[in-house]
């Protein structure tokens, strides 16, 4: 039986009491003085919540390590079982007191004078003093007597300024619970995955229980949530007690505290909103970031853009495909309405923001190559280039373009050329323009390449350097927009700033051809992905080895990119433009006209001055006769080639086109004249692709017979007979070599030496 002491024994207590609220008194007023608005508004949680252009959530980042901290949750959206749980566990007496709890001030003296445990008499305001001011703050020896007397001054000055249910909401949301987690609203959504105002009367408990010992160990923690339920379940006077079921309520609490759902990013946009708060702190800098930021994105348009990836991504998997990216812009503005850097769970780089990840877009440069050789008149649309086999000569040896389906189309269009994405065509282009030329033009347009166009070569025609996903996106913007580029924004209220970066007669044709089906249809067929019941130009590309997809066009309103691939570099099986990043590019611009009606539909552009419609016609046949476009000064009715020329056929990529070889003419008739190899030549660097199968990899060996016959020529490599004829075909393999040309005696007539690198094929690759 516990001993009470005498009457005598009180007085010390009394007068303890007493000196501690005289202190309180003469105290200074500290940060008592602080109104709840102003705590409230300078409350900041540790997550940043971007908006979009309407208003709506769409995405959470945390821009704060050191703490987790959710929003600051309104009183009355608390759990009323939480606010309960937390009177009686900390300040039963909390709508009596004036922020110091005498009674309990005299209790806790009384046990001390009897080495008894008590619950101590800190009050709820007390607290909230020790929380809103770091000098009151709990150190890990405790708290100093100075620290105590400046708590109560503090909480006597709440008191008088501050209602009991601003108090309680303060509390709740600044009081540290567990480990980093700070508030109410950290705690609902990481131990129990909830808002605030759904905890049940358990999780109350336990929510209550981690006030007084944050950091315990779960079975403490349960422990004193027992006694927090029982108190919280208590019958009134002369009824019965509810029953607590301490054991399950142990095995909550261990489930409740292994949890962490609370998502350091969560939402539709994660790469777009970090881009958002980059170009917030870069337009105030030196200020704090705003719990709420608002950007250009539209929330519907992300979601389509994201759902169409993922969708694509999926159906793609077993192709060995598993990242993309999208980016969605509005021409007028440059505001970027939906920017997706990545497929999420589906991929095992999700971090990486396929947006501004450089990659080789393919063909998706030849549009700005051909406009450039338009703009400076070595064009026209209906201008025939050869689509033959070429051999450039090169500093470091011959580069020899191919067209994506391995075939030559013969004398085409410009306008066939660009539209049907033929290659030789564009590298031919290329050596008008040259490719240091061409890179400059690219950089007026955005494309900011890392090395100059002669170290690229003539395969910068083709896509052979890397770029971002927003750069080409904006630079085809500039298509759209008759050849004038402004930067992209993120930000609401941004005015685009124009200027010319494209010629734009130049651009409306070249935009006039990504529109034309029919000069598509050699390549893509007529009924392809890529044509809409609405106005829109469009181009896709494939990079080497299929690393890189690419669909990225405009219609009178929008331009859409997209990118598909793998951010490991690694190559998709049998993935083309249409068949990767098309399908995604065309159900977003369906998407985006087909769903608002008539506001929103796609015109093609009107002609700037200086652009003029000629019909014209081709000789041979070699294209339908049509109406063109032409820079004014350009124009012309007939387009023509020789016989021969035009009469070349469809050839295979595995050779050369056969010429009639006719003997060189001599002084004497009877004179024998030697057989000659006219191909290769002698000193060729032949550089082989792994990525084209070794079966097509032939080089083509040509010869004059002379007088000899054909039948009589052999051509030898090495100590190896490989052909006869004056044409034979070789599969190269690396290294050094002679090729030489017997005739049946084996007798050489002549030879060529030539060096082959590179390998034959890629180690367990995919055969296509």
């Amino acid at each position: 039986m516990r001993r009470q002491p005498a009457a005598w024994a009180r007085r010390p207590i009394l007068a303890l009491a007493t000196t501690l609220l005289a202190l309180a008194c003469l105290a200074p007023a500290g940060a008592g003085a602080q109104t709840f608005d102003a705590i409230r508004a300078e409350y900041r949680p540790s997550e940043t919540v971007v908006l979009d252009r309407h208003g709506e959530v769409l995405q959470r980042l945390r821009t704060d390590a050191s703490v987790r901290r959710g929003e600051w949750v309104p009183l009355a959206r608390i759990s009323p079982a939480l606010r309960q749980a937390l009177v009686l566990s900390e300040d039963q007496r909390f709508y009596e007191h004036a922020g110091v709890d005498w009674r309990a001030v005299s209790a806790a003296a009384w046990a001390n004078l009897w080495n008894t445990r008590t619950r101590g008499a800190s009050t709820l305001t007390m607290q909230l003093a020790g929380l809103l001011d770091d000098d009151l703050r709990l150190g890990t020896g405790g708290r100093t007597l100075r620290q105590k007397v400046g708590q109560a001054v503090m909480a006597t000055q709440l008191e008088r300024s501050w209602r009991k249910d601003q108090i309680l909401e303060a509390y709740l949301n600044l009081v540290p619970f567990r480990g980093e987690l700070v508030g109410i609203d950290a705690l609902a959504r990481t131990l129990f995955a909830k808002a605030p105002h759904g905890l049940q009367d358990h999780e109350a408990a336990i929510a209550a229980a981690l006030v007084r010992a944050p950091n315990a160990r779960p079975a403490r923690v349960a422990e004193r949530a027992c006694g927090v339920l029982k108190a919280m379940r208590a019958a009134p006077a002369g009824g019965p007690a509810a029953k607590v079921d301490c054991v399950a309520l142990d095995m909550q609490t261990e489930v409740a505290l292994s949890r962490r759902a609370f998502m350091t990013s969560e939402g539709v946009a994660p790469h777009a909103a970090r881009r958002v708060l980059a170009a917030w702190r870069a337009a105030h800098p030196g200020q704090a970031l705003p719990p709420t930021v608002a950007s250009t994105l539209d929330a519907r348009i992300q979601r389509v853009a994201l759902q169409s990836l993922t969708q694509q991504i999926k159906e793609l998997r077993g192709r060995h495909v598993e990242d993309g990216a999208v980016l969605v812009l509005d021409n007028a503005s440059g505001q970027v309405l939906a920017w997706v850097g990545s497929t999420g769970a589906l991929s095992a780089a999700a971090e990486v923001d396929g947006v501004l990840a450089p990659r080789q877009p393919g063909s998706t440069l030849k549009p700005f190559l051909y406009a450039q050789a338009l703009a400076e008149r070595r064009l026209t649309a209906a201008s025939l280039i050869d689509d033959s086999p070429a051999d450039l000569q090169t500093g470091s040896g011959l580069y020899i373009p191919q067209n994506y389906d391995r075939r030559f189309k013969g004398w085409v269009s410009a306008r066939t050329a660009l539209a049907s994405s033929l290659n030789v065509p564009a590298v031919r282009t290329l050596v008008m323009v040259t490719p240091d030329a061409f890179a400059r033009q690219l950089g007026a347009l955005g494309i900011n390449l890392r090395e100059g166009g002669d170290y690229y070569g003539y395969s910068l025609a083709l896509g052979s350097a890397e770029i971002p996903l927003l750069q080409i996106t904006n630079a085809y913007r500039a298509l759209a927009n008759g050849g004038r580029l402004s930067p992209t924004a993120l930000l609401p209220g941004t005015a685009p700033v124009f200027r010319a970066a494209l010629d734009p007669g130049a651009s409306f044709i070249v935009s006039d051809i990504l529109a034309d089906t029919h000069a598509r249809a050699p390549t893509f067929g007529s009924d392809s992905l890529l044509a809409t019941r609405f106005w829109s130009a469009v181009k896709t590309g494939t990079s080497k080895d299929m690393r890189d997809n690419w669909a990225v066009g405009y219609s009178q309103r929008y331009t859409i990119g997209v990118w598909v691939g793998n951010a490991s570099g690694a190559a998709m099986w049998d993935v083309s433009g249409t068949s990767g990043a098309a399908p995604v590019w065309a159900a977003l611009m369906q998407a985006l006209h087909g769903a608002r009606g008539a506001a929103t539909r796609s015109s093609a552009p009107t002609p700037p001055p200086g652009v003029v419609a000629q019909r014209v016609a081709f000789g041979d046949g070699i294209e339908a006769a049509r109406s063109e476009w032409f820079l004014k000064g350009t124009e012309q009715a007939l387009f023509a080639t020789d016989s021969k020329a035009s009469g070349a056929g469809t050839t295979s990529a595995e050779g050369r086109k056969p010429s009639k070889n006719q003997p060189a003419a001599h002084a004497n008739a009877g004179d024998a004249v030697p057989a000659r190899i006219t191909a290769p030549q002698d000193g060729t660097i032949l550089a082989l692709d792994p990525d084209i199968p070794p079966a097509r990899q032939r080089l083509t060996l040509s010869a004059e017979p002379g007088s000899a016959p054909a039948s009589a020529l052999r051509w030898w490599v090495g100590q190896r007979e490989i052909g006869r004829g004056d044409r034979a075909q070789w599969l190269p393999w690396p290294g050094r070599h002679v090729v030489q040309l017997r005739n049946a005696q084996g007798q050489v007539l002549d030879e060529r030496r030539l060096e082959v690198r590179g390998a034959t094929a890629k180690p367990g690759a995919r055969p296509r």
